[in-house]
């Protein structure tokens, strides 16, 4: 037995967006960090589409870089088209995405962890992990070397016990052309943790060269790209477009064609997909009624010919794979260069761990990403980073840090799983944040920055651009209040023109600003005066002066919450020891340890009958702390 001289402060297993993000954290927390992979070639690496972002996860993507993660730079540096989603509906629900080459990306990741001090890398699969007197000691490799730690943060993606189907054959593995992990997934379940088995899927990768893009609509990005990172001055790469097509009734019937050898419908796969992204064959079967579905082809980067057909995840055999492919517009002629896939892996259920993300039963043991339950590379960034943060906190013995639901979709994130658990592949909705018009991605800087600022993750350049913005903001604001014009024809006859109705009395640039169909800019022009700001600023401006009111309501309903959230439950509290619960709640109860009241509330299946009988016993008892102000 090999064992590293070293006791190193973090551990993290995997290589994934959740490990690179926990890694990055710890060492720029200044913990003694080493990443352990089963492949240094692959860390960051993209498995499915190759994009940052969308409805709700450019929020994530937004807050991770807000904290001082590394997501939204490494997006910025490597992406190929960038779009900004919903710019028809409010500004709660925009969302910012992009195309990205996959392998730039993945290089640059690399790049950035190799050269963080106080982090190593080491390719080394991890087989176990050992414990002493019930917390983390440390883990084993597959070639028996130990490495020792003070805690451990597990951010397998699709490795445990993955299982790849395409058609009738099935193979163990982690992803294509990577083995599985099953030593590691049989150590979890022996330490006592619940598990359970998902599944997701990947589309077939195509030859560009074999793509006939004059028949496509032709989708390009936005001009000027707008970036990710709070960071980021512009965008200098150039840009390239996307191209859409359709699937069709022929399409649909080579599907139906194969679905006696498809290992979804034949019963083969075992574990839960994803409701909201399913496969084409499953889109074909649940949605007959439908004549065609969109397909967006999506460049994989600037040196290599390989599409990603958005909206065709498939596990149907090769062979039907490329006849439907045949029968899309523009496909006619198409070459398959990697087949589509679905792959089934092991997770553990996201109730058994502390809203920190660690384990409850182990400490010190952290987990994040896919492991947790939850799909897609920003959900599992925006873990990576919180369980890094968590697990450099604990080494240092400081306090542990969390958002709630009111700071953060990140906070909605950890709470949704630590609280309801999830039985398929979680992913972030809008409609899931209940303070989404505050918790916009445009503002995800002035709620966070100040937090990863305290905590050393964002640099002192950095730091001083974002106070620099937050003092020209609130300045502007206040200067919006007092400069007033008058009610002259000229500004009347340039009002119209604008599309507004004419002022009568003396009228504050604020107030013009809260008219729904003027713009900051629009505004510009009774004020020559006015300081020239970002275009970050002005819009920021905007939607403050405009959603005002519904800001303010939102305020009021989030100061509710967070008097709930402030009524701490003790950990030591035995739940089946309260009268006058059902059995059931004192289950649930019991099953989820709730923090806080507030937490307890968002059970599933505690009544609000519970939980005034679950106060009362607390208050009794002495035991309800009122905590922060």
């Amino acid at each position: 037995m090999l064992i590293s001289p070293v006791t190193y402060d973090v551990i993290v297993i995997g290589g994934g967006h959740a490990g690179c993000e926990a890694a990055l954290a710890a060492a720029r927390s200044g913990c003694h960090t080493i990443l352990l992979t089963h492949n240094l070639d692959t860390i960051g690496f993209m498995s499915c589409n190759p994009a940052i972002g969308g409805l709700a996860k450019g929020q994530l993507v937004k807050e991770i870089d807000a904290l001082g993660g590394e997501m939204g730079r490494n997006t910025d540096a490597t992406a190929i088209q960038f779009r900004v989603l919903n710019t028809k509906k409010g500004s709660a629900v925009r969302s910012s995405r992009a195309q990205v080459d996959r392998q730039a990306y993945r290089l640059r990741m690399k790049s950035v962890l190799e050269r963080q001090r106080k982090l190593e890398l080491k390719q080394a699969p991890v087989n176990r992990i050992f414990l002493e007197n019930g917390r983390v000691r440390g883990v084993e490799t597959s070639w028996g070397e130990q490495f020792l730690s003070h805690t451990v943060i597990v951010t397998t993606g699709t490795f445990l016990r993955g299982l790849i189907h395409i058609g009738l054959s099935q193979f163990p593995a982690g992803r294509m052309g990577d083995p599985p992990s099953v030593e590691l997934s049989q150590c979890l379940k022996d330490l006592g943790f619940e598990m359970g088995r998902l599944k997701t899927g990947t589309t077939p990768r195509l030859d560009g060269k074999t793509i006939d893009f004059s028949q496509l609509d032709c989708q390009n990005g936005n001009n000027p790209p707008l970036p990710f990172s709070f960071s980021t001055r512009e965008i200098t790469q150039p840009q390239v477009p996307c191209y859409i097509t359709y699937t069709n009734q022929t399409t649909h019937e080579i599907i139906r064609s194969g679905l006696d050898r498809s290992p979804l419908f034949t019963g083969i796969i075992k574990g839960t997909g994803a409701r909201y992204c399913p496969s084409i064959e499953d889109k074909v079967v649940r949605f007959s009624d439908k004549d065609r579905h969109q397909i967006f082809l999506e460049p994989e980067g600037y040196n290599t010919s390989e599409y990603y057909p958005n909206g065709l995840a498939t596990s149907l055999p090769l062979d039907i794979q490329i006849r439907m492919l045949r029968t899309i517009k523009g496909l006619e002629q198409v070459e398959i260069m990697r087949p589509g896939y679905a792959i089934e892996y092991d997770y553990i259920n996201p109730t058994q761990l502390l809203p920190t993300l660690e384990t409850k039963s182990i400490q010190n043991l952290f987990c994040a990403g896919q492991i947790n339950g939850t799909s897609g590379y920003e959900e599992a960034a925006a873990q990576g980073i919180m369980a890094g943060i968590n697990a450099a906190l604990k080494v240092q013995g400081k306090p542990p840090f969390t958002l709630d639901r009111s700071e953060a979709y990140i906070g909605v994130l950890v709470d949704d799983l630590i609280t309801r658990g999830t039985k398929e592949p979680y992913r972030m909705f809008t409609s899931r944040a209940e303070y989404r018009l505050v918790l916009r991605e445009d503002n995800a800087d002035l709620r966070l920055r100040d937090k990863g600022y305290q905590l050393g993750l964002v640099s002192e350049d950095d730091y001083a651009r974002y106070q620099e913005k937050k003092k020209t903001i609130e300045q502007e604001r206040e200067r919006l209040k007092m400069v007033k014009i008058n009610p002259h024809k000229m500004v009347n006859d340039t009002l119209c023109s604008l599309g507004s109705n004419p002022i009568k009395n003396a009228t504050t640039l604020e107030e013009l600003l809260r008219r729904p169909e003027l713009s900051y800019e629009d505004i510009s022009v009774f004020d020559p005066n006015h300081p020239e700001v970002l275009p970050t600023v002005a819009q920021e401006i905007e939607i403050q002066v405009k959603y005002q009111g519904y800001i303010e309501r939102q305020e009021e309903q989030i100061a509710r919450f967070k008097k709930m959230e402030r009524m701490k439950i003790p950990p030591t509290l035995d739940f089946s020891s309260i009268p006058n619960l059902s059995t059931e709640v004192r289950e649930k109860l019991s099953k989820i340890q709730p923090v806080s009241l507030g937490q307890a509330s968002r059970i599933s299946g505690i009544t609000p009958a519970a939980l005034s009988i679950l106060m009362i016993y607390l208050k009794k008892l002495g035991h309800l702390e009122m905590r922060g102000t």
